[in-house]
């Protein structure tokens, strides 16, 4: 289910840090109120944000199971980790929460978790929460923030690579084992590992050099409910696809408004 083609693709270091921000999508041109964002987001701290934090991300996945318990947040805060929540008129809208690792050598932030209300996507706010750890970061001297999305998600992917420039270093398969969250059951979760440096500052390259496309479905979430046959499909060819490519050292280095992964081909 790929096919070849040629694609061109054009602080604060404290306990308090926050990002205080207007946000809108970068495919959106309306900047009229409708438009517009007010949001803040900050590192949280007691156990009473902790919590909030936690039901906030039970509503996100959709389940009644805990992601992440109270006391398992506090004591990434307490060592060091970001945990941070989203607010948009004083109501918390979202949270985030990861922890101190290594990339490539190097010091990183895995972000484990960051989540936002349905009713609160779009109009930035998932692109103010990552700018938001970029800049706790910075302040701390970490050089890259990594961490994993399904690679079967297409706004995930776009989102990741293409409004973020995060790099794809990796393919993990069924990484999680089986899940019984409303968006992954009924599927194995594989997950893409991506980086993103905190001080990046060059464009995104241009690309000239054959590539390869791997298409990606349109909804793999309502597909898993629909045709699990079909998503089981559709997950073996991604698979195989991106894991065949990462083998040859070959680099996973756009990903189209239409939904394709765009791979380095043979030049």
């Amino acid at each position: 289910m790929y096919k070849k083609s040629h694609h061109d693709v054009d602080a604060k270091h404290g306990t308090n840090c926050r990002y205080r921000c207007v946000m809108v999508e970068p495919e959106h041109d309306d900047l009229s109120e409708a438009g517009r964002s007010d949001l803040e987001v900050r590192t949280i701290h007691s156990p009473d944000e902790m919590e909030a934090a936690s039901h906030v991300l039970m509503q996100v996945w959709g389940t009644t199971t805990p992601l992440v318990a109270r006391e398992m947040l506090r004591a990434v805060e307490h060592s060091g980790g970001y945990v941070a929540a989203a607010y948009e008129s004083h109501r918390m809208v979202g949270a985030s929460f990861g922890w101190l690792a290594q990339h490539e050598g190097e010091t990183a932030l895995h972000s484990h978790v960051t989540g936002l209300l349905p009713g609160a996507r779009h109009l930035g706010r998932g692109r103010a929460m990552k700018f938001h750890q970029r800049e706790w970061a910075a302040a701390r001297n970490i050089a890259w923030i990594t961490w994993t999305f399904d690679p079967l998600v297409r706004a995930n992917a776009w989102f990741n690579i293409e409004v973020l420039g995060a790099q794809v270093s990796a393919y993990l398969e069924n990484f999680y084992g089986d899940m019984s969250d409303s968006i992954n059951a009924n599927d194995e979760s594989d997950r893409l590992v991506v980086a993103w440096q905190v001080d990046a500052t060059s464009p995104r390259e241009h690309i000239s050099t054959p590539t390869i496309n791997v298409p990606t479905p349109d909804d793999i979430v309502s597909l898993r409910r629909t045709d699990a046959t079909l998503a089981r499909q559709w997950r073996l060819d991604v698979r195989n696809a991106l894991t065949a490519a990462i083998d040859d050292g070959r680099r996973i280095i756009a990903f189209t408004r239409d939904g394709n992964y765009v791979i380095e081909g043979d030049s």
